[in-house]
């Protein structure tokens, strides 16, 4: 059965699950979130002072796709990447995609004043096979890659209330809100394994609730 054990990380202690090569935080198990595009406009994409984080061979895929993608996205995006390329280094030392201004994502496409992304968009409509970077597909997750093994976990931001707030009335975890994301990232067989985590937890947690 799985066990939550301690991990200081960022500042803090975080309660962690571990299957296979990845520690995951309870957070992604135990607490709600559903996007609330009519509510926050697609804030995260516009918000913050870096781009989107990008895999190193996410870069090549996305140069790649550049020129199917460059139809959905706006004027300043286009010449954003035009100038500066697909991808950046930002001040943390990663790479990031191109921003407008240092503000909005370069590949925020608007539909009814709601910011989305251009290359989803073309990935709808079968212009290219890159759905859009893994970091923008697992948010609010986020991923600390190191050597041997990898640390999930939740990202918190004022911007997403709304998707908290949605979440909690919808009562939908975050890894259910992300199963295609994660899937994507770590095969059926690994989410399949979280999935028998989390659902240990939740019954634990209930039990213990009702014994008090």
């Amino acid at each position: 059965m799985p066990r939550l054990f301690y991990l200081y990380f960022q500042n803090l202690f975080h309660p962690m699950l571990s299957i296979d090569n990845t520690l995951i935080s309870e957070d992604i198990t135990s607490k709600k979130f559903l996007c609330d595009l009519n509510a926050c406009k697609g804030a995260c994409c516009v918000a913050g002072d870096s781009g989107a984080p990008l895999e190193k061979k996410e870069i090549a895929v996305l140069k790649k796709a550049y020129s199917n993608v460059k139809p959905y996205m706006t004027k300043e995006g286009i010449e954003s990447v035009e100038k500066y390329g697909v991808s950046v280094i930002d001040s943390d030392g990663d790479d990031t995609t191109t921003l407008v201004d240092n503000k909005q994502c370069a590949f925020v496409c608007f539909e009814n004043e709601i910011a989305k992304c251009s290359i989803e968009k073309a990935w709808k409509e079968k212009k290219t096979d890159f759905q859009k970077p893994i970091s923008c597909h697992l948010y609010p997750i986020r991923i600390t890659s190191k050597k041997k093994y990898d640390i999930i976990t939740y990202e918190r931001w004022k911007v997403c209330k709304p998707a908290c707030a949605c979440g909690d009335k919808m009562d939908l975890p975050i890894y259910k809100f992300v199963k295609p994301a994660l899937i994507r990232k770590y095969g059926d067989a690994w989410f399949k394994k979280l999935e028998i985590a989390a659902n240990y937890l939740k019954t634990k947690s209930t039990k213990k609730k009702k014994s008090k």
